[in-house]
């Protein structure tokens, strides 16, 4: 029973698991072979192998964390230097404060959480010293529109789960939440002392048993282990939509189950790109903002690599790319770019407001003039299955107050939200608004196949766990994996020294991190 209504009661928080937002999109380009040119004419060669970090976000500021902690823990002589076109640290993770005031609450544009289980980002939030916030929403209940009738209004409380109850069955919450939990026990052994280092995700995901996951799509998966198609269309697909724009019907069944796993949501009390910031203030790395990476193209007769930009060339050891690359604009030789498939992305608008209105209209969602609405509102494709009117938006939730009276509402949707309905549904009472539109997530149909995580030698890539699992988790996952196999490959090193047998593993370890209790231990952070 505690199970079930685990599930029922993170409903709320599913609201606002990841939004792993791109933050700009940039023209495809790619060459010819007779266009390359090759830099002959080398900048001066540095004292210390360089290696180049292309994005700032996430993957690219983890990325140059876990490569110093190599060097401060071996003496790997190497120079890191970190390039992004934007002119913030963070990538998808930025913030944007209500009537741009910043003495009010700041809100997530992007990434909005991570849980317990994320333990990259729980660790730097305590290493750092930042203060976690508990996720904050509208309330305990949360409705469900299927673009003509909220179907269902989840509440806490026992007669909110009774009606859950009454509605799904007790088999098709538990089932699920065992599900999850499993995929979830699995998930943190990436963390454990045995963590894995893979150069093909492929086989990462057959090793840990997730191959029918990513080759099935969520509806698919959960019908075949028994859960019912209302509950997976109905809460599934709430989750499934909110989270990553897609269908249940369309997403793979790893990244469907993630959606779900939102119990103790988290975030960084003023921004959770704070975390990002820190990783790059402490790896020493050379950071250049507002710089465009034109090419990255292998330097003549030599092993090295010419990264150019406005601002010049340099030529490194190794390149570790942190950033989309079919949304980056970099020139690479054909041997590289015909190795990544595309990639489309959910195109997204995001719209925040503040509103004196306590709760939504409730005409607008088909009910009495008198009622109140759910202040979290999912959705669901499964009126349009069934020849009804399409939702017109993803979710709407109330995230809190901005100030005494007035609250914060996030709205995702396929199409551009209009003032009009913006007064319609907020009763006329709307005082800031702020719009984006994104490419916001990969679109993640059920697949086995995965970018490389190696594209050349000395050149490797981040984001090819995107297609997998795409939060800001994964990222720092990647980049650690990243970095140990670019550390083993051209300094025969690693994080955590190379791995040779268990007692000379033991003698490169510092006494206090190798003293760490096994469910504190993280690999990266401790060896």
């Amino acid at each position: 029973m505690m199970k079930c209504v685990a599930l029922i009661l993170l409903v709320p928080a599913v609201l606002s698991f990841e939004y792993p937002f791109l933050i700009q999109k940039f023209f495809k380009h790619k060459v010819s072979a007779s266009t390359i040119e090759r830099t002959d004419a080398a900048p001066e060669i540095p004292v210390a192998p360089r290696i180049a970090v292309i994005g700032a976000g996430a993957g690219g500021s983890s990325a140059a964390f876990w490569i110093s902690k190599a060097r401060s823990r071996f003496g790997l002589n190497v120079e890191i230097d970190v390039y992004d076109r934007s002119d913030y640290i963070g990538g998808r993770s930025t913030t944007v404060y209500p009537y741009e005031n910043v003495s009010l609450p700041e809100i997530e544009l992007g990434a909005s959480i991570f849980v317990k289980a994320n333990k990259n980002m729980w660790r730097a939030s305590d290493e750092f010293n930042l203060t976690r916030r508990d996720f904050q929403d509208g309330g305990s209940e949360m409705g469900l529109w299927d673009g003509e009738k909220v179907v269902f209004t989840f509440e806490g409380g026992f007669w909110g789960t009774a009606k859950v109850l009454w509605r799904y069955g007790f088999t098709s919450p538990k089932r699920t939440q065992d599900i999850v939990d499993a995929m979830i026990k699995k998930f943190v052994g990436l963390y454990s002392k045995e963590a894995p280092k893979w150069d093909d995700v492929a086989h990462l995901s057959s090793m840990y048993g997730w191959t029918e996951l990513t080759s099935s799509s969520t509806m698919e998966y959960l019908l075949h282990q028994g859960v019912s198609r209302r509950y997976i269309s109905e809460l599934v697909e709430g989750a499934t939509r909110v989270n990553y724009g897609q269908n249940a019907g369309y997403i793979h069944a790893l990244e469907g189950l993630c959606s779900l796993a939102a119990t103790g949501a988290s975030g960084i009390k003023g921004g959770n790109f704070q975390v990002f910031e820190q990783f790059l203030e402490r790896s020493n790395a050379s950071v250049h903002l507002n710089t465009t990476v034109d090419s990255i193209l292998p330097k003549a007769n030599s092993k090295l690599w010419t990264v150019a930009t406005g601002q010049g060339a340099q030529d490194y050891t190794a390149v570790i790319l942190a950033a989309p690359f079919y949304s980056t604009g970099i020139t690479v030789p054909h041997a590289i770019s015909d190795q990544i498939p595309a990639q489309p992305y959910v195109h997204l608008h995001v719209t925040l407001l503040t509103t004196t209105s306590e709760y939504p209209n409730p005409t607008y969602f088909a009910m009495s003039s008198s009622a109140k609405p759910a202040r979290t509102m999912l959705t669901t494709y499964e009126g349009v299955r069934k020849g009804g009117k399409e939702p017109e938006f993803n979710s709407l939730s109330y995230l809190g107050l901005a100030r005494p009276g007035e609250w914060t509402v996030k709205i995702f949707s396929k199409e551009r939200i209009s003032d009009k309905w913006l007064r319609n549904v907020f009763n006329g009472k709307v005082g800031w608004v702020f719009r984006k539109e994104w490419d916001a997530y990969p679109k993640l149909p059920p697949t086995t196949t995965f970018p490389p995580v190696k594209l050349d030698q000395g050149f490797y890539y981040v984001n090819s766990f995107e297609p997998f699992i795409s939060t800001m988790e994964t990222e720092t996952i990647s980049s650690r994996n990243v970095v140990d196999l670019l550390l083993n490959d051209e300094f025969n090193s690693g994080i955590c020294g190379p791995r040779i047998s268990d007692s000379d593993s033991k003698d490169n370890n510092t006494t206090s991190e190798a003293t760490k209790d096994e469910d504190d231990y993280v690999y990266g952070w401790d060896c």
